[in-house]
């Protein structure tokens, strides 16, 4: 007797739906997991033909598949299981997971249906999928702004050919371009495919869990790929000569915390970025967008070439008709020997080995504050991190 209280009660508490039916198809028992997921009241149900749970075509089968069960004892769905619909009190439809297992019991047969609830499991393969999609698309753009960005390159080769020196300027420019552009785009765009025809494995079986960590693998590739293209951008712009300066009183303290705020976001593990001002005034003339992107550009180089487990000082100052902002790390640093080329378009120290980068950040940089009519200072040794400061005067 205990033993079929607590049969009862394990039924009764089931995470999934359980119903049992004779072998006419008529349902004897429905547990409430199971009334839950199709709606149904207990007494709506039991008496009735299992059909009335099952749309189109299984509900005008069902009874043909017992009778055929009969005949020849083959099995279509006992013991193997399968993936069907099933048809709610409301007429809408839903995905689940049957099992069905045949009992004797006092010479009389009962089949017991076992069926765990599909629709999340459903859902999240559609957003997988369409999620997929929407990345498969970006990288498609940002491989046609490459195919532009390399078409804009070889116009101005061809407009500073009657130079023999910016000939032979550009050659070298296109020659690091090349170098770097093999090594940095190869690597993400590599990702990008493997992680993709990865993710079409893994949705068959289907491995959640693997699909996210390559999605993620795809973002951050995407991301990467973004990065180098708007460092390209910038260059192209600056040699055009169409970056114009505006400048704006702004709220430096206030631009300086976003930025803060922002960048923290792509640290490493347990790395921050710690900012302070100094100063009672927060105001100062500058050109928002380039002092922003200059910033953004040493905090990258910051993180980049840190360690873990390590601060990055963010320091704004203002005395008077003076400002001046710092960046400090801890680093790998620059050799001495090689910061003659600090500036230099795709230059990169011997020691950034595999760390992805452009080299084109700090000669953005540079460019930026002159524009600016600033000045830009810098002190690094190699292991001993680098600080950068920009300075700035206004009348």
């Amino acid at each position: 007797m205990e033993t079929a209280k607590l049969l009862e009660a394990i039924i009764d508490h089931a995470i999934d739906g359980i119903i049992t039916i004779d072998n006419r198809g008529y349902v004897e028992s429905i547990n409430p997991a199971a009334s839950n997921l199709f709606g149904y009241a207990p007494e709506e149900v039991i008496g009735n033909n299992i059909s009335m749970l099952m749309p189109d075509p299984d509900h005008s089968r069902h009874d043909s598949y017992i009778d055929n069960y009969k005949k020849t004892g083959k099995k279509k769905i006992i013991g193997i299981g399968r993936e069907v619909l099933g048809k709610k009190k409301d007429g809408s439809t839903f995905p689940f997971r049957l099992a069905v297992s045949e009992v004797w019991y006092r010479d009389k047969n009962i089949f017991t249906g076992f069926i765990h609830d599909l629709t999340r499991e459903k859902a999240a393969e559609d957003q997988l999928r369409q999620h997929a999609v929407e990345l498969e698309k970006k990288v498609s753009e940002r491989t046609k702004d490459l195919i532009t960005l390399v078409s804009e390159l070889e116009k101005a080769k061809s407009e500073v050919s009657k130079s023999l020196e910016k000939e032979k300027e550009l050659g070298q420019l296109k020659s690091r371009f090349v170098s770097m552009a093999s090594h940095e785009f190869r690597t993400p765009l590599s990702s990008v495919q493997l992680s993709a025809s990865l993710i079409d494995k893994y949705i068959e079986k289907p491995d959640f869990t693997s699909v996210i960590k390559h999605t993620n693998k795809i973002k951050n590739s995407v991301k990467l790929l973004t990065s180098i293209l708007n460092d390209f951008l910038s260059l192209e712009k600056l040699e055009a000569g169409v970056v114009t300066v505006d400048k704006q009183s702004i709220n430096l303290v206030e631009l300086a915390e976003e930025i803060t705020e922002e960048m923290q976001l792509i640290c490493k593990k347990n790395q921050h970025i710690v900012y302070q001002h100094t100063g009672e005034v927060g105001i100062f003339m500058l050109d928002v967008n380039l002092i922003k992107n200059s910033v953004i550009n040493l905090i990258s180089n910051a993180i980049k070439y840190s360690g873990e487990d390590t601060f990055i000082e963010f320091n704004t100052m203002i005395e008077g008709n003076n400002c001046t902002i710092t960046v400090r790390d801890n680093g790998i640093g620059i050799p001495v020997e090689e910061q003659i080329n600090l500036f230099e378009p795709f230059f990169r120290a011997h020691n950034t080995g595999n760390i992805p980068g452009t080299g084109l950040g700090l000669n953005i940089v540079k460019r930026y504050v002159h524009l600016m009519e600033g000045a830009l200072e810098y002190n690094s040794a190699i292991n001993e991190g680098a600080f950068f400061k920009m300075i700035f005067s206004q009348n």
